[in-house]
Formats: structure tokens, C-alpha cells, sequence
């Protein structure tokens, strides 16, 4: 966050409870769109999306606080988050608001809240009767779990056999049509 008085965050919600980022840290909104499943990974990775060419894990907020799974409606988004080079995807239930944000408002986490889940909790911020939990987004995923997930990505890449030819996938030709499946025209 900037180290002026003022800052901007983006609210969102889980629940009945409510979460922030700092707008710096949030890259972009979507319309929620089902990952594609990876094998071998948390509950609480969702799969990976396209993002501007690259392939961006999802987590699932709700299973990464170990909360309900909840079913997907037309409020529910995905936030793609910039990590500081990377980028990293959350499902969410709602993004409510975009609002200023004063230091006044913002406590530090108690001290309560240590190991993992103090890792990602930047403060907490009160806007009127409610209590906001402000997220360092850059944290959900930790290093070690960062390095799982790209051992998990090498040990999924298949060599061919001797002897097998490799079509990169640019030089692969696919069906324009497949059975049984009508053909959308734009």
C-alpha cells in the first residue's frame, strides 16, 4: 500500500465476512468462468486460467480460510492478483466496493494471529460497524507451496518415448467441428 494517508482497497466478500486488497495489488476482475482442473494439488487450488498468455493458478478463497465450499452464482468473480511479477487468481463470492482507505482505519493483525494465517493478514480495517479483513495478497501462496505447484507442473510434462515423434502444439492440426457438438459462428 502507499505510504501516503490515503490509499484505495477493493472490498469483496466470503460469506457474511468481508475481505480487502489493496487496488495496487488487484490486476483485474472476471466474470467467474471454471478453471481448467489441475491433478495433484491443494482442494483449494481451483485449476489455472489464461490470463494475458499466461497460465495463472485460482485459489479458492472460501477453501484456502477453510470456510464452506459455496455454489457458484452470477456475483461470484475471479480477481486476478499481481504478486510482484506474478500473478495470482482467487475466486470470491462478490466484489462490493472500491473504497478510500485512511491509516486511521486500519489496525494491525492481533497477535493472536500467527504462522500461515498471520502471513497473509496485512491489518484490519474498520468501516463503520463492520470489520474488513485487509489481505497481502502477495502472500497467499507461499514460497514453498509456489515451488509445489511448479514441481507438480514439471512431473505432469510427459517425454516421449524412443522413437516417438512431438508435435508442438502450434504445428498440430485440429478438427474445425467435432460430432454431435453445433458449430457457434461469430
Amino acid at each position: 500500500m502507499k505510504t501516503t494517508d490515503h490509499a484505495q482497497i477493493v472490498t469483496f466478500r466470503l460469506g457474511d465476512d468481508h475481505f480487502a486488497a489493496d487496488i495496487f495489488s488487484v490486476e483485474r476482475v472476471l466474470r467467474y468462468q471454471p478453471p481448467t482442473a489441475v491433478p495433484n494439488v491443494p482442494d483449494w487450488i481451483e485449476g489455472v486460467i489464461d490470463y494475458q498468455g499466461r497460465v495463472v493458478p485460482v485459489i479458492n478463497l472460501r477453501l484456502r480460510f477453510e470456510m464452506e465450499r459455496a455454489p457458484v452464482n452470477n456475483d461470484t468473480r475471479i480477481l486476478v492478483f499481481n504478486t510482484g511479477g506474478d500473478f495470482v487468481a482467487a475466486t470470491v463470492d462478490a466484489v462490493v466496493e472500491v473504497a478510500p482507505l485512511s491509516q486511521a482505519q486500519m489496525s494491525p493483525p492481533p497477535p493472536l494471529f500467527r504462522g500461515l494465517a498471520g502471513e497473509y493478514l496485512r491489518g484490519v480495517i474498520r468501516r463503520g460497524d463492520r470489520l474488513v479483513i485487509f489481505l497481502e495478497v502477495a502472500r497467499l501462496l507461499s514460497t514453498s507451496e509456489r515451488l509445489t505447484l511448479q514441481r507438480g507442473a514439471d512431473k505432469d510434462a510427459v517425454e516421449p518415448a524412443d522413437g516417438e515423434d512431438v508435435v508442438r502444439a502450434e504445428d498440430a492440426v485440429l478438427p474445425t467441428t467435432l460430432p454431435g457438438v453445433p458449430v457457434e459462428r461469430g
